[in-house]
């Protein structure tokens, strides 16, 4: 989904070519076909070749698969999910970022989806 998201549109052979330590081309195509019984791809016929493209924007993709995450690992709770995210071991956020997190907690407390 990565490569599509980032290239567009993709075939197997341009998804293969995309991906650090690829699996098999029939590997990918199984997948992409498994990705497209799910909805969450899409093909067209071009030249002969099958051209993938995502379905679903990737912001919304984002937050249906970030929901599924906090809902599995976290047991529904966004502030275990965000402890995590901001372990100290592992999180170096710069200052700008942390203003913004600290942004959108206050919209947050405001009741702002924006």
């Amino acid at each position: 989904m990565d490569v599509l998201y980032r290239k567009g549109s993709a075939t197997a052979a341009e998804v293969l070519e995309n991906i650090p330590q690829p699996p098999s081309y029939s590997a990918v195509r199984a997948l992409l076909r498994i990705l497209e019984q799910k909805g969450h791809i899409k093909h067209e016929e071009s030249e002969g070749k099958y051209v993938f493209m995502p379905t679903v924007p990737a912001d919304k993709a984002k937050r249906s698969a970030m929901r599924h995450v906090v809902q599995t690992f976290f047991g529904g709770s966004a502030e275990q999910a965000v402890a995590a995210l901001l372990d100290a071991s592992s999180a170096k956020l710069s200052d700008s970022e942390l203003d913004r997190l600290q942004e959108l907690i206050e919209r947050a407390r405001k009741g702002d989806k924006k």
